[in-house]
């Protein structure tokens, strides 16, 4: 299953025009998007506020990520205070898979966002975040924090902003997006063999895990007939069939 770094801004001096921070937001937005990314089998790490981009960006370089998503809101130039609005999705010209990423943020930003023509992709070498990380990466400028129009759409939009971007990692990553829901603890329920846990719902997945009878099994979602289980720290695919809650 898909491990992601997840980085939102931890710029407290950034002022929004109608109060509060690009940090306090951009970690709201994220407390938001962890339960989807728990219910869908993405495994994650996240960054503090007390660190910064250049020790995100180290955090993540130590690990074996498959996403590095970093969540900021903009700001115009100095003299253009309040006058630019839009939605920019940053990728790393020579990543062809950050590029695909943010082609899809941006085809699914488009539908929440008020003004779908001003919401676009951005090829750059000049932003840490994209082009230091080990790991394909996208830094998604949300809207305009010195914009009050662009301030109250995140604002007023933080479930609706989260989904969208739970959504977009789901169709990256090829796997279901699944509706967050809270943990349950199950037992594996068969009379022989082992139960498979697989990369994704279907019996033709590659096998991941191997769970036996009685086996505790933690459960973190479901998707038609399929869990999402975490067993022993494999977190995969397993027939409802053969888990009963506990």
């Amino acid at each position: 299953m898909p491990r992601i770094y997840l980085s939102p801004s931890t710029q407290e001096n950034n002022l929004y025009v109608n109060g509060g921070t690009e940090e306090y937001y951009m970690n709201l937005l994220a407390d938001a998007l962890v339960p989807y990314l728990q219910s869908s089998g993405i495994q994650y790490t996240r960054n503090t506020p007390q660190m910064t981009a250049a020790s995100s960006i180290r955090q993540a370089n130590e690990g074996n990520y498959d996403f590095y998503l970093a969540l900021h809101s903009n700001a115009a130039p100095e003299g253009r205070y309040g006058s630019k609005r839009g939605t920019d999705v940053y990728y790393y010209p020579g990543s062809t898979r950050g590029q695909r990423a943010a082609s899809i943020f941006v085809r699914n930003l488009k539908t929440i966002y008020p003004i779908p023509g001003l919401v676009r992709a951005v090829s750059t070498t000049s932003i840490g975040e994209v082009s230091k990380t080990r790991a394909p990466a996208n830094l998604i400028e949300l809207a305009y924090h010195d914009n009050e129009n662009d301030a109250n759409w995140i604002k007023n939009n933080i479930p609706a902003i989260a989904r969208n971007l739970a959504l977009s990692l789901t169709e990256y990553f090829g796997i279901p997006l699944v509706t967050p829901q809270p943990k349950q603890n199950g037992m594996v329920a068969i009379t022989s063999g082992y139960l498979n846990i697989r990369s994704k719902p279907n019996i033709y997945s590659p096998v991941i895990g191997r769970a036996y009878n009685n086996n505790p099994i933690t459960i973190l979602g479901k998707y038609q007939d399929w869990y999402v289980v975490d067993y022993n720290g494999v977190v995969g695919y397993a027939s409802s069939r053969f888990i009963k809650i506990v």
